[in-house]
């Protein structure tokens, strides 16, 4: 009888150790800081928070209009330090539901864009990274595939992207957006990995993205004039 409740505790004993052990692993995981974010620091003196990026002004619209214009194939390139300028001068942090979103940080790196971000839920401070991969299929039509989202360390996809599809549903409920809208489409590829067809209307003029190609630092896109 005593060697059975020796047993009996010892087993209760170690199941303890177990669950604080993974308690520890699951928290270690979720605080992890990945080597590659540095949060962005700007000084009083030189917050330019809720100014208009010269970048997105002088540079890639001008671009991307002029382009369009022409009526001829041409390339629309984005650099790493020029997107991360127009992010930058948003109003940060942004707040939702009592979780703080801190400013976040983009890389371009061969095939994928990143995205990591500081959000700060109950006063911890944790990382988040989105790893989308766009690409083109046989057809031309266009998949913004979100290959993976990540807490810390651990791996959350599945569940990240039920969360953002019930959240999307939830507003799509309070606007009158069709499932033709561009920016319906785009939210149907995130969140349920769904191509479509990647003509954008610049003023009077329609183009085609005909091919995507990301290096290290810089995101370029073939477009290609689009004629009714």
């Amino acid at each position: 009888m005593k060697n059975r409740k020796k047993a009996r505790f010892k087993k209760i004993y170690w199941s303890l150790i177990g669950l604080a052990v993974a308690s520890v692993l699951f928290i270690l995981l979720l605080l992890y800081k990945p080597a590659r974010f540095s949060p962005p620091y700007i000084t009083p003196a030189g917050n330019k928070q809720g100014l208009v990026s010269p970048y997105l002004t002088h540079r890639l619209l001008p671009q991307l209009y002029n382009g369009a214009q022409l009526g001829e194939p041409f390339d629309l390139v984005v650099t790493q330090e020029g997107i991360n300028d127009i992010i930058a001068r948003s109003k940060w942090p942004k707040e939702s539901g009592g979780t703080k979103f801190l400013m976040p940080v983009v890389f371009f790196v061969p095939d994928s864009i990143v995205l990591m971000g500081a959000v700060v839920v109950a006063g911890a401070e944790l990382v988040v990274t989105v790893v989308a991969e766009p690409h083109l299929d046989q057809q031309g039509l266009l998949n913004l595939r979100v290959a993976k989202v990540k807490v810390g360390a651990m791996n959350i996809t599945l569940l990240a992207r039920l969360i953002a599809r019930r959240m999307y549903l939830e507003q799509l409920a309070t606007t009158d957006i069709s499932a033709e809208d561009i920016r319906a489409q785009i939210a149907a590829s995130l969140l349920d990995n769904e191509p479509f067809e990647p003509i954008f209307r610049i003023e009077d003029k329609k183009v085609r993205a005909g091919k995507i190609t990301i290096t290290q630092g810089k995101l370029t896109i073939r477009l290609i004039p689009v004629f009714d």
